[in-house]
């Protein structure tokens, strides 16, 4: 992860989304949530791969994130035909300071063979959730909601929740203020960014899933 860098990008987003650009802060001066850091991750639905190449975070105190080394993008086995509430992921890579203001994040579809743009504005709504306990975990550890999880599925469809620490299958759905996805003539920040320059190939398992059934392969 870089901090700091990718202005650029900044600069674009807050370009295309039409928000207020705040001056970026340093980690010194923001001070952190009462539990560490919050992560975020990605899925997809069962054998439907999709990889996330770079992301852009700016959370709620105007610290500028990039990304460019990412946790891995895991299909859901629970995940089938429909969104399911029983996933449940954590990030290494993943993690920022504050709540989330605004994301951009660049994005291979391998099942749709497609590189998308997505840009989300998040409402203010999430980020007082998100420093809100939940209850206790079953080692008695305060809980909260400190994981976002964003689903990518077939046709370039993007939902997302919040994750809550205690466990079971209480994940939130999040609504966001204003959510566009990009691909093809319209990629912007993302023109050019892709790990399969050379073409998609779909695995075996994605082969003998998607065998019989009919794009997009469920509801999303």
């Amino acid at each position: 992860m870089l901090k700091q860098r990718g202005l650029w990008l900044f600069l674009i987003f807050i370009t295309l989304t039409g928000c207020q650009a705040v001056a970026p802060t340093t980690p010194e001066e923001t001070g952190g949530m009462p539990y560490g850091e919050w992560d975020f991750a990605f899925f997809t639905p069962k054998a439907l791969y999709a990889e996330v190449t770079q992301a852009m975070v700016i959370d709620e105190k105007g610290m500028v994130y990039t990304f460019r080394t990412l946790d891995s993008v895991q299909d859901s086995a629970v995940t089938v035909g429909t969104w399911s509430n029983r996933v449940r992921r954590n990030a290494q890579f993943n993690q920022a300071r504050h709540p989330p203001a605004m994301m951009l994040f660049c994005w291979d579809s391998v099942i749709d063979k497609k590189t998308y743009e997505t840009r989300i504005v998040f409402p203010a709504s999430l980020r007082t959730r998100m420093l809100i306990p939940t209850g206790k975990t079953t080692a008695g550890a305060t809980a909260w909601y400190n994981t976002l999880l964003i689903g990518l599925a077939p046709e370039g469809r993007v939902r997302i929740w919040l994750q809550n620490s205690r466990g079971g299958n209480d994940n939130l759905p999040v609504e966001p203020q204003r959510l566009t996805t990009l691909s093809g003539d319209r990629l912007d920040a993302c023109k050019g960014i892709t790990y399969f320059s050379h073409g998609y190939r779909y695995t075996e398992d994605t082969v003998e899933f998607i065998k019989g059934k009919t794009y997009p392969y469920g509801e999303w």
